[in-house]
């Protein structure tokens, strides 16, 4: 699969957020639950300050037993939190990877081979930029 490497400045996403594992049976629900949660017209109305109409799917906190999934949109500002998660996503190195096609089953073919790609990862925040209903960036985070 084709990447290339970009500098990217740091990131404010304020959104809903979930512990999970690639492991874990519930992953799927998990994180559509997520989404679902993101998009009810509350809650995407409550998010201040967007930067654009991107949706954002986080993954940070790695640890042995999983990460931490965060759906939401890139803010320029944070303060009002309106009781949404409110992460960040590292200036430095990525691994961009251009996906054209359904959302979800797209994504989730990328996402296999991305995790058979060499890269030497830094496990800071990976994530995905929803650009349109079939035009996904993803960013690995690299040494």
């Amino acid at each position: 699969m084709n990447y290339e490497i970009v500098e990217l400045k740091e990131k404010t996403i304020v959104g809903f957020t979930a512990r999970t594992s690639n492991e874990d049976p519930q992953m799927g629900t998990i994180i559509g639950g997520l989404w679902k949660q993101l998009y009810t017209p509350e809650n995407t109305e409550k998010i201040q300050n967007r930067v654009n109409a991107y949706a954002i799917g986080l993954y940070s906190d790695y640890d042995k037993e999983g990460y931490q999934v965060t759906a939401g949109f890139e803010v320029s500002d944070a303060e009002s939190r309106n009781g949404f998660t409110v992460k960040t996503i590292p200036a430095g190195r990525y691994a961009k990877f251009s996906v054209h096609g359904d959302m979800i089953e797209a994504v989730a073919n990328s996402w296999k081979e991305i995790w058979e790609t060499p890269l030497d990862r830094t496990f800071t925040g990976d994530f995905e930029e929803y650009l349109s209903q079939e035009d996904i960036d993803i960013y690995i985070a690299i040494k």
